[in-house]
């Protein structure tokens, strides 16, 4: 299932399961944040079901960045079993992204 969420209740429960999740921490108003879009729409695409992919706002959920310590938009987090397993941050090809999540599937 892919969606985007902005509250930490929605966070949790996407947590709990146990297919990879990735998180991806944006600011719809920068243009770099813009342009990965296509990215990430490709990205569920490709993975299918096989993990969540889920896009946060920063500006809205201004808790969950001081939470996971997000300084720089767009910011990546890779989730394992409700445990961070990957981090990074800038724009990413397709293909990275993809792999990166896939070596937790």
């Amino acid at each position: 299932m892919t969606t985007d969420i902005n509250t930490d209740k929605q966070l949790s429960q996407y947590l709990a399961e146990t297919k990879p999740l990735l998180v991806e921490f944006l600011n719809p108003a920068k243009e770099c944040c813009h342009a990965m879009q296509h990215v990430i729409d490709e990205l569920r695409r490709r993975l299918g079901d096989k993990a969540n992919i889920l896009q946060i706002d920063g500006k809205a959920n201004e808790d969950l960045i001081a939470r996971y310590k997000i300084a720089t938009y767009p910011s990546y987090i890779l989730f394992k079993d409700g445990e961070e397993a990957w981090r990074d941050s800038g724009r990413k090809p397709v293909q990275e992204l993809e792999h990166m999540v896939r070596s937790f599937i």
